[in-house]
Protein backbone atom coordinates (compact mmCIF):
# COMPACT_ATOMS: atom_id res chain seq x y z
CA UNK A 1 0.00 0.00 0.00
CA UNK A 2 2.33 2.12 0.93
CA UNK A 3 4.65 1.94 -2.67
CA UNK A 4 1.68 1.99 -4.61
CA UNK A 5 0.76 5.54 -2.16
CA UNK A 6 4.19 6.94 -3.48
CA UNK A 7 3.87 6.32 -6.80
CA UNK A 8 0.30 8.00 -6.88
CA UNK A 9 1.95 10.99 -4.99
CA UNK A 10 2.48 12.81 -7.78
CA UNK A 11 0.54 15.34 -6.10
CA UNK A 12 3.11 17.15 -4.34
CA UNK A 13 3.26 20.63 -3.90
CA UNK A 14 2.98 23.97 -5.48
CA UNK A 15 6.21 24.77 -6.72
CA UNK A 16 9.19 25.35 -5.21
CA UNK A 17 10.16 28.93 -4.80
CA UNK A 18 13.97 29.66 -5.02
CA UNK A 19 16.53 31.72 -6.18
CA UNK A 20 18.26 29.29 -8.94
CA UNK A 21 22.03 29.62 -8.29
CA UNK A 22 24.00 28.53 -11.46
CA UNK A 23 26.10 25.30 -10.71
CA UNK A 24 29.57 26.04 -9.50
CA UNK A 25 32.49 24.36 -11.25
CA UNK A 26 35.18 22.67 -9.31
CA UNK A 27 34.55 19.64 -7.67
CA UNK A 28 37.24 17.43 -7.81
CA UNK A 29 36.00 14.07 -7.23
CA UNK A 30 36.50 13.94 -3.43
CA UNK A 31 33.55 16.60 -2.27
CA UNK A 32 36.20 19.79 -2.45
CA UNK A 33 34.36 22.14 -4.38
CA UNK A 34 33.86 25.84 -4.68
CA UNK A 35 30.57 26.34 -3.15
CA UNK A 36 27.95 24.00 -2.28
CA UNK A 37 24.34 25.30 -2.57
CA UNK A 38 21.69 24.62 0.13
CA UNK A 39 17.59 25.70 -0.10
CA UNK A 40 16.30 26.53 3.01
CA UNK A 41 13.20 28.10 4.07
CA UNK A 42 14.78 31.36 4.54
CA UNK A 43 13.94 33.46 8.10
CA UNK A 44 14.64 32.91 11.81
CA UNK A 45 15.29 29.49 10.62
CA UNK A 46 17.85 30.06 8.00
CA UNK A 47 19.80 32.19 10.69
CA UNK A 48 19.99 29.46 12.92
CA UNK A 49 21.09 27.34 10.23
CA UNK A 50 23.71 29.63 9.09
CA UNK A 51 25.25 29.86 12.41
CA UNK A 52 24.80 25.99 13.72
CA UNK A 53 25.82 24.49 10.08
CA UNK A 54 26.64 26.39 7.20
CA UNK A 55 29.33 28.91 9.09
CA UNK A 56 30.62 25.92 10.87
CA UNK A 57 31.31 23.89 7.78
CA UNK A 58 32.70 26.67 5.82
CA UNK A 59 34.91 26.67 8.72
CA UNK A 60 36.02 23.13 8.72
CA UNK A 61 36.00 22.09 5.28
CA UNK A 62 36.65 25.52 3.37
CA UNK A 63 33.50 25.10 1.46
CA UNK A 64 31.23 27.96 1.18
CA UNK A 65 27.66 27.51 1.37
CA UNK A 66 24.98 29.21 -1.12
CA UNK A 67 21.17 29.51 0.39
CA UNK A 68 18.76 29.80 -1.92
CA UNK A 69 15.36 30.31 -0.52
CA UNK A 70 12.60 27.45 -0.78
CA UNK A 71 9.18 27.15 0.48
CA UNK A 72 8.18 23.72 -0.70
CA UNK A 73 7.30 22.15 -3.80
CA UNK A 74 8.58 20.16 -6.31
CA UNK A 75 7.79 21.25 -9.22
CA UNK A 76 10.90 23.70 -9.96
CA UNK A 77 12.60 20.20 -8.80
CA UNK A 78 10.99 17.80 -11.47
CA UNK A 79 11.69 20.87 -14.39
CA UNK A 80 14.68 20.70 -13.12
CA UNK A 81 16.15 16.92 -13.02
CA UNK A 82 13.99 16.56 -16.43
CA UNK A 83 16.21 19.39 -18.11
CA UNK A 84 19.35 17.56 -16.61
CA UNK A 85 20.29 21.51 -15.20
CA UNK A 86 19.89 20.84 -11.60
CA UNK A 87 21.33 23.98 -9.77
CA UNK A 88 20.96 22.86 -5.88
CA UNK A 89 23.17 20.13 -3.84
CA UNK A 90 21.31 19.62 -0.42
CA UNK A 91 17.89 20.59 -0.02
CA UNK A 92 16.09 20.71 3.75
CA UNK A 93 12.82 19.27 2.78
CA UNK A 94 10.02 17.92 4.96
CA UNK A 95 9.75 13.91 4.86
CA UNK A 96 6.21 13.89 2.88
CA UNK A 97 7.32 15.71 0.09
CA UNK A 98 10.69 13.73 0.07
CA UNK A 99 8.85 10.41 0.24
CA UNK A 100 6.89 11.61 -3.09
CA UNK A 101 10.49 12.92 -4.56
CA UNK A 102 11.96 9.87 -3.72
CA UNK A 103 9.21 7.46 -5.46
CA UNK A 104 9.60 9.84 -8.99
CA UNK A 105 13.02 9.39 -8.92
CA UNK A 106 13.94 12.67 -7.63
CA UNK A 107 16.51 12.58 -5.41
CA UNK A 108 19.77 10.51 -4.65
CA UNK A 109 19.71 7.65 -2.57
CA UNK A 110 21.15 8.01 1.06
CA UNK A 111 22.88 5.37 3.21
CA UNK A 112 21.63 4.76 6.91
CA UNK A 113 25.33 4.62 7.51
CA UNK A 114 25.76 8.64 6.16
CA UNK A 115 25.75 10.20 9.85
CA UNK A 116 28.89 9.78 12.20
CA UNK A 117 28.09 8.08 15.27
CA UNK A 118 27.32 9.38 18.43
CA UNK A 119 29.66 10.78 20.60
CA UNK A 120 30.30 7.29 22.48
CA UNK A 121 30.21 4.98 19.53
CA UNK A 122 26.54 4.72 19.44
CA UNK A 123 25.54 3.84 15.53
CA UNK A 124 23.52 6.32 14.08
CA UNK A 125 20.51 3.13 13.68
CA UNK A 126 20.20 3.40 17.06
CA UNK A 127 21.00 6.63 17.90
CA UNK A 128 18.51 8.57 15.45
CA UNK A 129 15.07 8.45 15.90
CA UNK A 130 12.47 5.18 14.40
CA UNK A 131 12.13 6.27 11.29
CA UNK A 132 14.52 8.76 10.73
CA UNK A 133 16.47 6.81 7.59
CA UNK A 134 14.09 7.13 4.16
CA UNK A 135 15.53 5.50 0.86
CA UNK A 136 16.42 9.02 -0.09
CA UNK A 137 15.88 11.13 3.40
CA UNK A 138 17.41 11.78 6.67
CA UNK A 139 15.65 13.40 9.23
CA UNK A 140 17.39 15.84 11.30
CA UNK A 141 14.89 17.88 13.21
CA UNK A 142 11.46 17.34 14.53
CA UNK A 143 8.42 20.41 13.35
CA UNK A 144 5.62 21.43 14.88
CA UNK A 145 2.92 23.38 13.37
CA UNK A 146 0.75 24.85 15.97
CA UNK A 147 -1.51 28.20 16.74
CA UNK A 148 -0.46 31.20 18.62
CA UNK A 149 -2.40 33.21 19.96
CA UNK A 150 -2.34 37.30 20.73
CA UNK A 151 -2.49 37.81 24.64
CA UNK A 152 -3.91 41.06 24.46
CA UNK A 153 -6.57 39.99 22.36
CA UNK A 154 -7.56 38.17 25.34
CA UNK A 155 -7.01 39.93 28.61
CA UNK A 156 -9.65 37.32 30.23
CA UNK A 157 -9.90 33.56 29.31
CA UNK A 158 -7.10 32.75 26.94
CA UNK A 159 -7.28 29.11 24.35
CA UNK A 160 -6.16 26.30 25.99
CA UNK A 161 -7.23 23.59 23.65
CA UNK A 162 -7.54 23.13 20.04
CA UNK A 163 -11.23 23.51 20.10
CA UNK A 164 -10.65 27.10 20.73
CA UNK A 165 -9.74 28.12 17.53
CA UNK A 166 -13.51 27.49 16.19
CA UNK A 167 -15.29 29.17 19.18
CA UNK A 168 -15.32 32.35 18.07
CA UNK A 169 -17.87 33.72 20.66
CA UNK A 170 -15.50 33.07 23.66
CA UNK A 171 -12.22 34.14 21.11
CA UNK A 172 -13.61 36.70 18.53
CA UNK A 173 -11.64 37.98 16.31
CA UNK A 174 -9.80 36.79 12.41
CA UNK A 175 -8.02 34.00 12.08
CA UNK A 176 -4.47 32.95 9.87
CA UNK A 177 -4.48 29.68 8.51
CA UNK A 178 -2.18 28.07 5.99
CA UNK A 179 -3.96 27.69 2.45
CA UNK A 180 -3.80 23.64 2.66
CA UNK A 181 -5.72 20.75 3.90
CA UNK A 182 -3.15 19.28 6.01
CA UNK A 183 -3.44 20.15 9.78
CA UNK A 184 -6.02 22.37 9.06
CA UNK A 185 -8.52 19.10 8.43
CA UNK A 186 -6.68 17.80 11.64
CA UNK A 187 -7.94 20.12 14.20
CA UNK A 188 -11.43 20.39 12.69
CA UNK A 189 -11.73 16.79 13.58
CA UNK A 190 -10.48 17.20 16.94
CA UNK A 191 -12.44 20.37 17.44
CA UNK A 192 -15.86 17.91 17.53
CA UNK A 193 -13.34 15.70 20.12
CA UNK A 194 -12.42 12.76 17.88
CA UNK A 195 -9.51 10.78 19.23
CA UNK A 196 -6.41 11.66 17.92
CA UNK A 197 -5.80 8.11 16.87
CA UNK A 198 -9.38 8.00 14.71
CA UNK A 199 -8.39 11.20 12.80
CA UNK A 200 -6.92 9.49 9.73
CA UNK A 201 -9.73 7.12 9.58
CA UNK A 202 -12.70 9.61 9.88
CA UNK A 203 -11.01 11.65 7.30
CA UNK A 204 -10.60 8.97 4.86
CA UNK A 205 -14.90 8.88 4.91
CA UNK A 206 -16.90 11.28 2.81
CA UNK A 207 -18.06 11.99 5.61
CA UNK A 208 -15.28 12.95 7.68
CA UNK A 209 -14.07 14.95 5.56
CA UNK A 210 -17.85 17.12 5.70
CA UNK A 211 -17.25 17.35 9.15
CA UNK A 212 -13.78 18.96 8.54
CA UNK A 213 -15.17 21.25 6.03
CA UNK A 214 -18.11 22.34 7.80
CA UNK A 215 -16.07 23.17 11.01
CA UNK A 216 -13.73 25.38 8.81
CA UNK A 217 -16.61 27.11 6.70
CA UNK A 218 -18.07 28.31 10.48
CA UNK A 219 -14.68 30.68 10.74
CA UNK A 220 -16.47 34.13 9.49
CA UNK A 221 -12.67 35.70 8.77
CA UNK A 222 -9.90 33.68 7.39
CA UNK A 223 -6.35 35.10 6.13
CA UNK A 224 -4.94 32.07 4.15
CA UNK A 225 -1.40 32.31 3.68
CA UNK A 226 1.11 30.26 2.33
CA UNK A 227 4.86 31.53 3.29
CA UNK A 228 5.64 30.93 6.70
CA UNK A 229 6.88 34.37 7.70
CA UNK A 230 3.26 35.52 6.88
CA UNK A 231 1.23 34.40 10.28
CA UNK A 232 3.82 36.13 12.80
CA UNK A 233 3.77 39.15 10.72
CA UNK A 234 -0.50 39.13 10.78
CA UNK A 235 0.20 38.70 14.92
CA UNK A 236 2.30 41.17 15.25
CA UNK A 237 0.24 43.77 12.81
CA UNK A 238 -2.65 42.99 14.80
CA UNK A 239 -4.62 42.00 11.63
CA UNK A 240 -5.40 38.25 13.39
CA UNK A 241 -5.85 37.25 17.01
CA UNK A 242 -4.97 33.82 16.49
CA UNK A 243 -3.13 31.93 13.74
CA UNK A 244 -1.44 28.28 12.84
CA UNK A 245 1.78 28.68 11.94
CA UNK A 246 6.16 26.52 12.45
CA UNK A 247 6.76 26.71 16.28
CA UNK A 248 9.69 28.12 15.78
CA UNK A 249 9.01 31.16 13.82
CA UNK A 250 6.59 31.64 16.50
CA UNK A 251 9.19 31.09 19.00
CA UNK A 252 11.31 33.91 17.01
CA UNK A 253 8.70 36.94 17.23
CA UNK A 254 8.02 36.16 20.86
CA UNK A 255 11.78 36.69 21.71
CA UNK A 256 13.65 38.37 19.55
CA UNK A 257 10.69 40.75 17.88
CA UNK A 258 8.89 40.67 21.64
CA UNK A 259 5.57 40.23 19.63
CA UNK A 260 3.14 39.88 22.26
CA UNK A 261 1.57 36.50 21.64
CA UNK A 262 1.55 32.93 23.10
CA UNK A 263 1.79 29.38 21.52
CA UNK A 264 -1.05 26.92 22.14
CA UNK A 265 0.84 23.27 22.06
CA UNK A 266 -2.74 21.46 22.23
CA UNK A 267 -2.97 19.50 18.92
CA UNK A 268 0.37 20.71 17.37
CA UNK A 269 0.96 18.60 14.41
CA UNK A 270 4.21 17.27 14.04
CA UNK A 271 6.11 16.12 10.83
CA UNK A 272 10.15 15.14 10.40
CA UNK A 273 12.52 17.58 8.49
CA UNK A 274 14.95 16.12 6.23
CA UNK A 275 18.19 16.65 4.30
CA UNK A 276 17.59 14.99 0.57
CA UNK A 277 20.39 15.43 -2.30
CA UNK A 278 18.50 15.91 -5.68
CA UNK A 279 19.28 13.90 -7.99
CA UNK A 280 21.47 15.33 -11.14
CA UNK A 281 23.16 17.21 -7.66
CA UNK A 282 26.61 19.02 -9.58
CA UNK A 283 28.46 18.10 -6.18
CA UNK A 284 27.00 14.80 -4.34
CA UNK A 285 29.80 13.93 -2.80
CA UNK A 286 30.22 17.28 -1.19
CA UNK A 287 26.79 17.34 -0.49
CA UNK A 288 27.18 13.98 1.64
CA UNK A 289 29.76 15.24 3.03
CA UNK A 290 27.27 18.49 4.30
CA UNK A 291 24.90 16.27 5.49
CA UNK A 292 26.93 13.88 8.14
CA UNK A 293 28.35 17.00 9.12
CA UNK A 294 25.04 18.86 9.75
CA UNK A 295 23.54 15.29 11.42
CA UNK A 296 26.40 15.34 14.25
CA UNK A 297 25.52 14.90 17.18
CA UNK A 298 26.91 18.50 18.32
CA UNK A 299 25.50 20.44 15.36
CA UNK A 300 21.62 18.89 15.72
CA UNK A 301 22.00 20.11 19.18
CA UNK A 302 23.44 23.53 18.55
CA UNK A 303 20.58 24.18 15.60
CA UNK A 304 18.20 22.89 18.61
CA UNK A 305 19.65 25.70 20.99
CA UNK A 306 19.23 28.63 18.63
CA UNK A 307 15.61 27.39 17.26
CA UNK A 308 13.34 25.18 19.22
CA UNK A 309 13.01 21.98 16.69
CA UNK A 310 13.20 18.49 18.34
CA UNK A 311 17.09 16.82 17.05
CA UNK A 312 16.54 13.68 15.69
CA UNK A 313 19.13 11.97 17.53
CA UNK A 314 18.77 10.86 21.39
CA UNK A 315 22.23 12.21 21.80
CA UNK A 316 21.57 15.44 20.53
CA UNK A 317 18.49 15.70 22.40
CA UNK A 318 20.44 15.35 25.98
CA UNK A 319 22.50 18.04 25.10
CA UNK A 320 20.05 20.81 24.27
CA UNK A 321 20.28 23.66 26.98
CA UNK A 322 19.75 27.58 26.63
CA UNK A 323 19.60 29.44 23.89
CA UNK A 324 23.23 31.09 23.20
CA UNK A 325 22.14 35.01 22.49
CA UNK A 326 19.18 35.66 24.89
CA UNK A 327 19.83 32.59 27.52
CA UNK A 328 16.44 31.11 27.30
CA UNK A 329 16.05 27.12 28.04
CA UNK A 330 15.20 25.85 24.48
CA UNK A 331 14.05 22.36 26.31
CA UNK A 332 11.07 23.96 27.20
CA UNK A 333 9.77 25.49 23.64
CA UNK A 334 10.82 22.29 21.59
CA UNK A 335 7.83 20.36 20.38
CA UNK A 336 9.23 16.59 21.69
CA UNK A 337 9.25 18.10 25.31
CA UNK A 338 7.15 15.96 27.50
CA UNK A 339 4.86 18.75 28.49
CA UNK A 340 4.44 20.21 25.10
CA UNK A 341 3.88 16.65 23.71
CA UNK A 342 1.05 15.32 25.65
CA UNK A 343 -1.99 15.79 22.95
CA UNK A 344 0.61 16.20 19.97
CA UNK A 345 -0.65 14.32 16.46
CA UNK A 346 1.84 12.75 14.14
CA UNK A 347 1.00 13.74 10.88
CA UNK A 348 0.44 10.41 8.88
CA UNK A 349 2.46 10.66 5.62
CA UNK A 350 1.33 7.47 4.43
CA UNK A 351 -1.87 8.73 4.59
CA UNK A 352 -1.62 11.96 2.77
CA UNK A 353 0.69 10.44 0.15
CA UNK A 354 -2.41 8.35 -0.94
CA UNK A 355 -5.14 10.96 -0.65
CA UNK A 356 -3.50 14.67 -1.57
CA UNK A 357 -4.18 15.48 -4.82
CA UNK A 358 -7.32 14.86 -4.20
CA UNK A 359 -7.71 16.66 -0.70
CA UNK A 360 -5.92 19.47 -2.55
CA UNK A 361 -8.40 19.66 -5.67
CA UNK A 362 -11.19 19.67 -3.61
CA UNK A 363 -9.67 22.08 -0.92
CA UNK A 364 -8.89 24.43 -3.68
CA UNK A 365 -12.69 24.09 -5.00
CA UNK A 366 -13.85 24.35 -1.64
CA UNK A 367 -11.95 27.73 -1.03
CA UNK A 368 -13.30 29.00 -4.12
CA UNK A 369 -17.27 28.45 -3.20
CA UNK A 370 -16.35 29.50 0.39
CA UNK A 371 -19.65 28.12 1.34
CA UNK A 372 -21.14 25.13 3.25
CA UNK A 373 -19.57 22.40 1.27
CA UNK A 374 -20.98 19.27 -0.15
CA UNK A 375 -18.48 16.24 -0.54
CA UNK A 376 -18.65 14.39 -3.71
CA UNK A 377 -18.37 11.11 -2.96
CA UNK A 378 -15.77 10.62 -5.61
CA UNK A 379 -13.32 12.79 -3.64
CA UNK A 380 -12.65 10.13 -1.45
CA UNK A 381 -14.36 6.66 -2.15
CA UNK A 382 -12.72 3.47 -0.54
CA UNK A 383 -10.04 1.57 -2.28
Amino acid sequence: MAERGWRRAGWLLMGLVALVTPPVAGDDGNGNVDALTVLSWGGAYERAQREALFRPFTATTGIPVAVARYDGGLTALRQAVADDEVPWDVIDMTRSEAMAACEEGLLEPLSPSLPAPAPDGTPPETDFLDDAFGRCAITHSIFATVVAYRRDAFPGQRPTAIGDLFDQQRFPGPRALQRTPAVNLEWALLSYGVPREELYRLLSTPRGLRLALARLASLEEVHWWEAGDTPPRLLAEGRVVMASGYNGRFFDAMVNREVPIEILWDGQVQEHETWVIPRGSPHPEAARRFIRFATDTERLAELARRIPYGPARHSAAVRVTTHPDNGRDMRLHIPTHPLNAQRAVTKDEVWYAETLTRLNEYFRDWLARRRAPQVPRKVLDSE
